[in-house]
């Protein structure tokens, strides 16, 4: 999709953080674009943002766990443009700490919005995509977090789930000329963190204790990267046709040692030829071949 001009994008989750910047980036891109988000006041600040910075942003009330909710702003959204092109399913909670002291309500809480939420973004826009024949793109929000599940259990569960469903529907829509990329950042500038404190009532009480209130300042004097070069490089990777959109070299020496971590738990044995030829289906893709492989990305 190097050709963005005039696309219609909707990005859930895009009226803070991240999802900002995706969305900026993306109007800076001359594309139409739809965020979503459950708090009035950030929706109402992208849409400041976005008007002082000479762009148009349309800010809808969407909650992610609601699939009819999420149905019924596409149909909206399609009814208003004309069209989808580009779903970034970016609407996630950053609930950290350990495995053993999550309570079943956090379980619930996490799964349905880093994951379903995902699901019922699929399902409300891959229709729309699909409808004009035209191809288009779906990204979907995971983390380093689902590479490298070192600290934060629970929510890397979510996000290793999410890169592996990318994956997935990444090799299911190339023939129809769909895109799908696994969005993986580092830490970047965002109010992930903050967004426990606004838990549903419906999800009860968690095991966790409420993160210290000075943390958010804390983490505003890190250098982390800006929500703007994060949208700037999804913005890339969607251009790229990239089914991984990585952010941060940083990570790369770990990931490659976890790699190898697991290449080397396989089995110091032949390969059974006869049970691989039964299975072919199950231990490659043409996805993952060198010569379908991009050369590394790169910022203008």
């Amino acid at each position: 999709m190097d050709d963005v001009a005039g696309k219609v994008a909707v990005v859930t989750g895009g009226s803070s953080g991240i999802g900002r910047g995706i969305a900026l980036a993306f109007a800076r891109a001359g594309m139409r674009v739809v965020v979503t988000g459950r708090r009035a006041e950030h929706l109402d600040e992208t849409s400041a943002v976005s008007r002082d910075a000479g762009l148009e942003v349309r800010a809808l009330s969407v909650d992610v766990t609601d699939l009819a909710a999420m149905r019924a702003a596409a149909d909206e959204i399609e009814a208003e443009f004309g069209r989808v092109d580009v779903l970034v399913n970016n609407a996630g909670i950053g609930l950290t700490g350990p495995v053993a002291d999550a309570t079943p309500d956090d379980w619930a809480w996490i799964i349905d919005v880093n994951i379903r939420g995902v699901g019922n973004g699929i399902q409300a826009f891959l229709p729309k995509i699909r409808a004009h024949g035209e191809g288009g793109h779906i990204v979907n929000t995971a983390s380093m977090a689902g590479l490298l599940p070192i600290v934060a259990g629970l929510y890397s569960m979510t996000k290793a789930a999410v890169i592996a469903l990318s994956e997935a529907l990444h090799i299911e829509l190339l023939p129809e000329g769909i895109g799908v990329s696994a969005y993986c950042p580092g830490p970047v500038h965002s109010n992930i963190s903050s967004g426990t404190a606004l838990r549903p009532e419906r999800y009860g009480e968690s095991g966790y204790a409420p993160r210290d209130p000075g943390f958010a300042e804390f983490s505003k004097t890190q250098p982390y990267m800006t929500a703007e070069e994060a949208g700037e490089r999804v913005l890339l990777g969607v251009r790229r046709g990239d089914m991984f959109i990585l952010t941060h070299p940083e990570f790369a020496a770990g990931v490659i040692d976890r790699h190898r971590a697991i290449e080397e738990a396989f089995p110091d044995e032949p390969v059974d030829e006869v049970r691989a030829a039964a299975i072919p289906f199950l231990i490659a893709s043409p996805v993952y071949s060198a010569e379908n492989r991009p050369p590394a990305p790169r910022l203008p």
